[in-house]
């Protein structure tokens, strides 16, 4: 099996993996705090990759490498914070997939000018990809606030700059880099959460596999995406990923439930091409 193949099979593996990650942190957040929810899941991610990091003996990587996963780690908290705001204060519908969208292209733009232009196919199954993310997380065209619109390229920008900086590491090193991004995750939350002053603590502990699941998931996409972008493009590995919309769809749909718009079908549609034309 060829290396592109595997890359696509991470990416895939990837995008998968987020989204079960997002649907078990969605779902804790209906009774507990959104904050709690994320500290308590990063700290499970940090447990679980210091454990991958001795337990396969990786040689703790330079204090370059740790730099870009601290990094990681502060521009993907940015991001998830602007994501939240942005979703609390406007339309939900909008701010979610204009963030997938541009944390997608981002990647793809600095993935082409580092590593040179895909072949045409490809390309355009870049583009459905990303039409594919818009529908996938239920984009509309409903109007925007020029707030709502800054929150979610905002957060876009946070997560574009986590792949870029994560692929610069998985070069060299997975484990450590991503643990030091958990570290700088938790301690940026925790301050948030404390400057917030709540006076009562929202409970959670009976929510605590649910938070362990979405910890679990969302470590084991950040690995998978690191392998993908080691192993491919940094551009169709950031695509790939970013289709994790479609996995929380699923198991709404799947869990609770919840009917699919007509929209997100035609978004599973176009992901399906996109897959076959980056494949080629």
């Amino acid at each position: 099996m060829g290396s592109e193949t595997l890359a696509l099979i991470c990416g895939l593996a990837a995008a998968a993996s987020f989204g079960t990650g997002d649907f078990c942190g969605g779902f804790a957040t209906k009774r507990s705090s959104v904050f709690r929810v994320i500290v308590i899941s990063q700290l499970f991610g940090l447990i679980l990759l210091t454990g991958l990091a001795v337990g396969l003996d990786e040689p703790i990587p330079s204090g370059k490498s740790l730099f870009f996963g601290g990094m990681a780690g502060f521009c993907g908290t940015g991001g998830l914070t602007a994501l939240y705001i942005g979703l609390a204060r406007g339309h939900m519908g909008i701010v979610a997939p204009l963030s997938a969208v541009v944390g997608a292209v981002l990647p793809i733009i600095i993935g082409i000018f580092m590593e040179g232009t895909p072949p045409g196919a490809q390309i355009l199954g870049l583009l459905l990809g990303i039409c594919a993310i818009w529908y996938l997380a239920g984009g509309s065209a409903a109007s925007l606030h020029p707030r709502e619109l800054g929150l979610a390229v905002l957060a876009g920008v946070g997560f574009g700059f986590f792949f870029i900086f994560i692929d610069q590491v998985s070069e060299t090193a997975i484990f450590w880099p991503l643990a030091t991004a958990r570290i700088v995750s938790i301690t940026m939350i925790s301050i948030f959460i404390m400057a917030r002053r709540q006076k009562k603590a929202t409970p959670w502990s009976h929510q605590l596999f649910v938070i362990l699941l979405a910890g679990v998931f969302d470590a084991a996409g950040n690995i998978l995406f690191a392998l993908a972008s080691r192993l491919g493009r940094l551009d169709i590995a950031t695509t790939l990923t970013s289709l994790y919309p479609a996995g929380t769809v699923f198991l709404a749909w799947l869990i609770l439930r919840e009917r699919l718009t007509g929209r997100q079908w035609f978004g599973v549609t176009v992901a399906l091409a996109a897959l076959v034309l980056i494949a080629s």
